[in-house]
Parts: C-alpha cells; structure tokens; sequence
C-alpha cells in the first residue's frame, strides 16, 4: 500500500534535497540560500536548471540522470507529488538534483542575478483565461531575467496547442532568440543530437497524451536581458480537451 499524504509530508520534512517555503513561510522567513546554491547545496561550479511545475519530480530526476555534470531543481508546490522524485533522488544518491516546494509566483525570491542558466517548462497548465499565471507569459519572463543568465534558454514541451500557440508568438513579438521549434516533436526529421538524447525521457502524463494520439510540441528559446518584452495581443482557439488534473476548460472558444 502507498503511503498517505501525511506520511510523505513527513518525510519531506526531513529530507536533506528538499527545501519547502510556501508562500505562508517564505513572506517570514527568509531563504538564505539565494545566490549560493552551488556553493551551500551542489557544491560544485556547474550549472544550475530549474523545471517549473515539476510535478512528481520525474522529469528532473531524468535530467539528473542523463545530466550529471549539471544541476538541476524540480519546483512545485504540491509536496505530495513532489515526495516521488524526492525519494527517487535519495534513493540513486543524486547529488546534482534538489526539490523546491513553493509558489512559482515568488520563484525570483530563492535565486540571484545570474545564478541558473537554464529552464524547463514540461506539460504546464495553459493557464487559457489567466495570462499573469501563464508561464510563457511576459510577466513570468520578467521574473525569470532576475536570475536566469543573459540569454539564457528557456525550454517548453507541452501537448496544448493553445500554450504553444501563445508562446510562439510571445516569441516571435518580441524576437526572441529561437533555438528550436517543432509542432511533433516525435515525427521530426533531422533533429539534432542533443534533442534526441533527451527524447528518450517521458513522463507519466506525456505517455498518456501520445497514447491518446496527442502531439507533443517543443520550442526553445533565448531570453536575452535588453529585450523590451510586450504582451502579444492575439486570439487564440482555446484547447478542446480536457487534460488530466486539470481544471474544466472554458465554455469560451478564444482567448487571449
């Protein structure tokens, strides 16, 4: 039988890779560690990549995995979900990976100028009626240019054509850096090596969407400083689909 929520709340509580500062505790109690994760967690000079919305934590175990000479934390605020990766981690004895449950809203608070040169934004809520919780959004770019390096890469892999659709043309409006961009990421032709070598991770959920028949979709991009960043101001048909623990689409039809 698995374990309930309190169990595994309780064996966050100890767990020496996971760092938990809602925004109840973060608002009173600072989180020293800002700008000095290498130097206080990973202990090393490597770089650091942060995954979003992170869920139960596999994907960045994955990278952990694939990635050793790199560092990578998972962030959510859904502490249950997060436990599985958390264990994982321990488990393998992963070093280069840590767990950070909090509100993604205040992620700029826990890192400094120019400590992570890397994000992961995998399967995120397209947040269709709220573009300010939209992670693609420019309000989020704006708080991640507070810690991500000039021109640092920003990667989304999603199955909603509404979060892709959105984040192409926040791209494209503000020319962006693109890097990379496909609308089936498993049907691709030519793609690089770099690519395919983390083709070979999937979550949970993204092997329910290419079951479904669903194609994942993956773009990445740049993020330079100097960019004055605008709001894209398009319609966009809304997603037809229900995704799995997310809540009930709109009975609107576009969205902005």
């Amino acid at each position: 039988m698995g374990k309930g929520k309190l169990a595994k709340f309780a064996d966050m509580e100890r767990y020496g890779n996971v760092f938990q500062y809602p925004f109840s505790v973060i608002d009173n109690v600072p989180f020293e560690m800002k700008g000095r994760w290498r130097e206080e967690y990973f202990h090393n000079d490597n770089p650091i990549v942060l995954e979003l919305g992170c869920g139960k934590g596999e994907y960045t175990v994955e990278l952990a995995r694939l990635y050793p000479e790199m560092n990578f934390i998972g962030v959510d605020i859904k502490g249950a979900r997060m436990w599985t990766g958390a264990t994982l981690a321990l488990e393998e004895k992963l070093a280069n990976v840590a767990f950070l449950r909090t509100n993604i809203e205040m992620i700029d608070r826990f890192f400094s100028a120019d400590e992570v040169q890397e994000i992961w934004l995998t399967f995120s809520d397209p947040q269709m009626k709220n573009p300010r919780k939209r992670l693609t959004s420019t309000y989020f770019m704006e708080r991640y240019r507070r810690f991500l390096v000039d021109g640092g890469i920003i990667h989304l892999k999603t199955d909603s054509n509404f979060l892709f659709t959105y984040t192409t043309y926040m791209v494209d409006v503000n020319k962006l850096p693109l890097l990379f961009r496909t609308t089936d990421l498993y049907h691709h032709d030519g793609l690089d090596e770099e690519t395919k070598r983390i083709l070979s991770i999937q979550t949970y959920y993204e092997t329910m969407w290419i079951e479904r028949g669903l194609n994942i979709k993956y773009q990445k991009f740049r993020l330079p400083h100097a960019v004055a960043l605008q709001e894209p101001d398009v319609e966009i048909e809304l997603d037809s689909y229900r995704s799995y623990a997310r809540d009930k689409r709109s009975g609107l039809e576009k969205a902005k």
